[in-house]
């Protein structure tokens, strides 16, 4: 992968790397697992992952995904995926389990088969008009009529060929008794190709091939656009459900088995390793540890599990072992109920209709009436059905909706090439319409306006040895609260002390003996300390007072000149967030947000986005957590960061590549504009058939100076599409 297909391969220094491993497919039989890697942002991260793969024996073949996070390991039988995910562990990379059969299959089989039409009506195109030329020029009665003949013998296959996806569509609504815009595209060809062929076969002075060539090849350029601009990632649902763990262990009288999710049932024991996700809804049985509901609930840091703790599926045990019954297993898991949540988001949100395909309600039938009334009104006036015909042919042609069709696709191509340009991917072809459309932005917290990794506050007036202490404790942990007050620590000059007995007490802290002083790292319990509502830890050395080690989240790069535009230009700005009340609200006072909720679960910020959606809102949804997706989903419009979750970055329509939300002013500001060009394209259009059907109506207007005509509208339409490339305002 490029930089210019992947921009965000620049942030990492380690791009510069030995070469990739290349290991080739091994003839022996063996099985295929599909892991997520969401860390890996780079090709020095792919070297890493395959060479450390194909250093095992039992590793045939290891294929890395950059784009989509995700490995392909072909294994031998004996292997089993938890030796594998231990493996990258060793090795620094968390890698979940992915169902591959949850995932589906990937690629664009359709819109390469676009391009493979595109490309032989262009070529057959130019090599009619070419004989058109020759005709035009004086070619006698025999040539002109061989370049006729040879003409259709190129023609004919095309279009038959070509127009398939036009054809198809025509006889799909024709089925049913009801028109759209391939309808009068699916007339003209038959019609244009229908006519030439007899004018050819009659020695006649005109065929019409190559206009039935050059509108094929403008309409298919403007279905490709569209493909582009409406392709988008998979479903959100299915990335999130296949996050499940598709295999679990279990507890039986025997002693361990593994087995697949599909076989646990309610009362099962279920042994959960550190570092693995929850494969139900269960309670604990055996076990402390702390778990990770960040991706599921939004908050920021772990919560303490021991027996009789609730856990759901999704979750991440971090420290150590748990054993958990199962009380929801299957579709009742809070997993699966939120890809139902999903599922039926986005079906409500896909009902939106484009504007080409609203127009083309209206457009359609006014089409058909017109080449009729055309044909029956010179039919009865002149009595010649061959000149009637080609009038109507002619009418057919001029209106055809080539114009209309490139409307929409071509600004949306336009204005999604400027935003790619300034970081942000445009993914669904709807998108910058309905984005134009909103009037209020909603923000969630934790990773959106705040930065992942927690820093470290409140340090002053805590002597410099009882900062060395902390760290050393800190470092002696792979708590998430641990790893952020190691982080922050040494970042302020801290050098860790030599500790004696260091113990690890799963979901209380830390405890060592430092200078034949008992000290701890931990909670407000293992401290002795009062409880508070910050985040952080207790530090606490001999009998002296405990301090707690204030961690506070920093906010995003580009969040607070991001929030100072919107507010400039009056938009209405909500936070809507899983973390706790004071968490939340020191960010939204640093943003100067005076809407804002905490403690909201993924159903509650639907149900948030539904209220506002009733007050007559359109809602800009930015999230980034599996706790957001539904949301995401349920928005009026939605976008996610390249950092967010894999089923949230699927569900958005627009997902921020860079790691600054300084550009979001920028989106909404490029999808107004782009609506305006979409609306001028439309009367660019509407102005041009105002123009030019009277003419062919008339008479005036052949086949082929109604397919040159069609062109330069088309041509018309591209040309102001690309005035999106001036900076957008607001």
């Amino acid at each position: 992968m490029t930089l210019a297909e992947n921009p965000r391969l620049a942030a990492c220094p380690g791009c510069i790397a030995d070469p990739l491993p290349r290991g080739q497919a091994s003839a022996q039989p063996g099985e295929t697992l599909m892991l997520s890697l969401p860390g890996i942002h780079c090709a020095a991260c792919i070297a890493s992952v395959e060479r450390g793969l194909l250093s095992r024996d039992d590793v045939y073949q290891a294929r890395v995904n950059l784009n989509r996070k995700q490995v392909t390991i072909t294994h031998a039988p004996m292997t089993t995926p938890e030796d594998l995910i231990d493996h990258l562990g060793s090795i620094g990379f968390e890698a979940p389990l992915l169902d591959t059969d949850a995932l589906g299959q990937t690629g664009d089989a359709a819109g390469r088969a676009l391009l493979i039409r595109i490309a032989i009506a262009g070529f057959a195109m130019m090599n009619v008009m070419l004989m058109s030329v020759a005709v035009w020029s004086g070619a006698g009665d025999a040539t002109r009529t061989l370049f006729h003949w040879i003409s259709a013998a190129i023609t004919l296959p095309t279009i038959l060929y070509a127009g398939q996806p036009f054809f198809r569509n025509a006889w799909t609504a024709l089925r049913v008794g009801r028109l759209n815009m391939d309808v009068p595209i699916s007339l003209a060809l038959i019609l244009a190709c229908g006519m030439s062929l007899y004018e050819t076969a009659a020695g006649g002075h005109e065929a019409y091939f190559d206009a039935a060539l050059s509108l094929t090849f403008f309409l298919l350029c403007g279905r490709y656009l569209d493909h582009r601009c409406r392709s988008s990632a998979r479903s959100a649902a299915q990335e999130l459900a296949a996050l499940e763990v598709p295999r679990v262990t279990r507890k039986t009288a025997q002693g361990r088995e593994t087995v697949a999710l599909a076989e646990t049932r309610i009362g099962d024991e279920i042994i959960v390793l550190p570092g693995a996700r929850m494969p139900v809804d269960g309670v604990v049985t055996e076990g402390t540890s702390n778990l990770d509901r960040a991706l599921l609930t939004g908050e920021s840091l772990p919560v303490a599990a021991e027996v009789g703790t609730e856990v759901n599926a999704g979750e991440v045990n971090l420290t150590g072992p748990l054993t958990i019954r199962a009380t929801a297993v299957g579709d009742d898991t809070s997993l699966r109920r939120m890809v139902t949540m999903i599922d039926a988001a986005e079906s409500a949100r896909n009902k939106y209709t484009a504007l080409a395909d609203r127009a083309a309600g209206v457009y359609a039938p006014v089409v058909h009436l017109l080449a009729l009334g055309a044909f029956i009104a010179w039919f009865w006036a002149a009595g010649d059905a061959r000149l009637a015909l080609n009038i109507a042919i002619a009418t057919l042609i001029i209106t055809c909706p080539c114009a209309l069709g490139l409307a929409v696709p071509a600004v949306s191509t336009a204005a999604a090439s400027r935003l790619f340009r300034e970081g942000l991917l445009v993914k669904n072809g709807t998108a910058m319409e309905r984005i134009a459309e909103t009037n209020v932005v909603v923000f969630d917290k934790t990773g959106t306006l705040t930065e992942g990794q927690l820093e470290v506050d409140a340090l002053d007036g805590m002597p410099a040895e009882h900062r060395d202490v902390a760290l050393a404790l800190a470092q002696s942990s792979t708590h998430p609260v641990a790893r952020a007050l190691s982080i922050g620590l040494a970042a302020n000059g801290a050098k860790a002390a030599t500790l004696d007995r260091i113990e690890e007490r799963p979901g209380a802290g830390l405890t060592a003996l430092w200078n034949g002083k008992e000290v701890c790292l931990g909670s407000a319990d293992l401290a002795d300390a009062l409880s508070t509502h910050l985040p952080g830890a207790w530090l606490k050395i001999g009998d002296s007072p405990a301090h707690h080690l204030t961690l506070r989240a920093s906010l995003r790069k580009g969040a607070a000149e991001m929030a100072a535009t919107l507010r400039a230009k009056g938009t209405e700005m909500h936070l809507i967030s899983g973390d706790t009340e004071a968490a939340t609200r020191a960010v939204a006072d640093d943003l100067g947000i005076s809407h804002w909720r905490a403690g909201q679960s993924p159903a509650d910020k639907i149900a948030y986005l539904e209220g506002l959606a009733n007050d007559g809102r359109k809602v800009l949804m930015v999230g980034d957590g599996l706790n957001d997706t539904g949301a995401l989903a349920a928005a009026y419009a939605s976008l996610a960061p390249a950092s967010a979750a894999d089923a949230a970055r699927a569900a958005s329509d627009v997902v921020l590549l860079g790691s600054s939300l300084a550009p979001l002013p920028d989106l909404i500001a490029t999808s107004r504009s782009a609506k305006r060009r979409i609306l001028e394209n439309f009367g660019i259009a509407a102005g041009y058939n105002a123009l030019v059907i009277p003419l062919a109506v008339a008479g005036f207007v052949t086949p082929l100076l109604a397919a040159i005509a069609m062109s330069t509208s088309s041509i018309t339409v591209l040309l102001n599409a690309l005035r999106l490339s001036r900076k957008a305002n607001l």
